[in-house]
């Protein structure tokens, strides 16, 4: 279903009843990529999956501010509102993860528990975020100039993703399909104001974040189990939990492992 959030057409899929959970998605994703998990997780929790600004069925405007990190983080208060949602648990995958620990630091009341998967606090050094903003500017660029499935093509090749080249062949094919599917504009404005480089970092506010944290990575993706041990030791309610064999999508890889630990996890109260 469609909610009007400031004139943005946001689309949430539903499912299942209990407490409240809000699933965000990483880039080039959307909320179809929870769907594995609908009938488990929605057992005891009411689950939201939330296609985020410039992805899946939800609208791709053309203005950058609107895609800003603290904007979407607003947008999804107010959608938050609209389903009169009083707090929730934040499921969220890079991207996702990224924009759920963003609405924790400026939403703290809101937020019950947040399982972040491969995600980052954000970037400390202002120089290092002044290069990736140049880096995803630059790649922002090259989508809208050679389209989505040239893109596509690319992404799929970053050693980020090296690991998914194990995946069977169909769910590869499925992956692409879905990514394909997303606007060149929404993915390249995403990357403009929602990347690593672009949001606020959230490092210094970690110590008095007084939030429950599950910080999932892969133990195969040694770049984010490092920022994980490292969030683990500034946020006070966090925990980290490595998961063998598997690289920077763990839902993909080990959809039964990764479903099982957020059911855990989501109904331990």
């Amino acid at each position: 279903m469609r909610h009007v959030i400031d004139g943005i057409r946001y689309n949430v899929e539903t499912y299942g009843d209990g407490f409240p959970v809000i699933l965000l998605h990483g880039f080039t994703g959307d909320a179809s990529n929870w769907q594995p998990f609908f009938e488990q997780w929605g057992k005891r929790s009411k689950l939201f999956a939330v296609d985020i600004i410039g992805h899946g069925k939800s609208d791709s405007p053309d203005e950058l501010e609107r895609y800003h990190m603290l904007s979407v983080v607003d947008d999804l208060f107010l959608l938050m509102e609209k389903l009169k949602i009083q707090k929730a648990d934040f499921v969220g995958y890079s991207m996702g993860g990224r924009l759920a620990l963003s609405f924790a630091a400026k939403y703290p009341t809101k937020v019950r528990k947040l399982v972040l998967e491969s995600a980052t606090a954000g970037i400390e050094s202002g120089d290092e975020r002044k290069l990736r903003c140049q880096q995803d500017e630059k790649l922002a660029d090259f989508i809208v100039e050679k389209g989505i499935a040239a893109f596509v093509e690319y992404w799929e090749d970053i050693p980020l993703f090296t690991s998914q080249k194990h995946l069977p062949i169909e769910v590869q094919k499925q992956i692409r399909e879905q990514r394909l599917r997303n606007s060149s504009i929404g993915l390249a404005n995403s990357l403009r104001g929602m990347g690593t480089g672009s949001q606020p970092s959230w490092w210094a506010e970690l110590s008095d974040l007084n939030v429950e944290m599950l910080l999932i990575t892969g133990a195969l993706d040694q770049k984010f189990c490092h920022i994980a041990e490292k969030m683990q030791n500034k946020a006070p309610h966090a925990k980290w939990v490595s998961i063998s064999d598997c690289g920077h999508t763990i839902h993909v890889e080990n959809a039964e492992k990764f479903g099982t630990i957020i059911e855990g996890y989501l109904s331990n109260t």
